[in-house]
């Protein structure tokens, strides 16, 4: 899970993270970093600034194929979205 701190993970962010999920979602995430560091990238890239917080709270979310994670994100404008997901990550719920 060192990848992570490419992306601004805290060390004690990404122990936790370890330690609040199951022992087969790590595995997954780590068998499929690259996969997890493209959806972290596009997120980066059009200025998502609370990249840990929404990982860690929907990080199953990361292991969906990169095509459909953008097509998600893309039915938004990029600023207002960004400005939601600042505000109250939950919203990742309804995307």
């Amino acid at each position: 899970m060192k990848f992570l701190e490419k992306y601004g993970f805290k060390k004690s962010d990404i122990e936790a993270l370890k330690e609040n999920s199951t022992s087969t979602l790590i595995k997954e995430l780590e068998a499929h970093k690259k996969l997890v560091s493209q959806n972290l990238d596009y997120l980066n890239n059009i200025g998502v600034t609370n990249l840990c917080e929404i990982f860690i709270n929907y990080h199953d979310m990361f292991l969906m194929d990169n095509s459909n994670f953008i097509e998600i994100f893309n039915k938004y404008e990029p600023t207002s979205l960004i400005e939601k997901l600042e505000k109250d990550v939950r919203i990742m719920e309804y995307l």
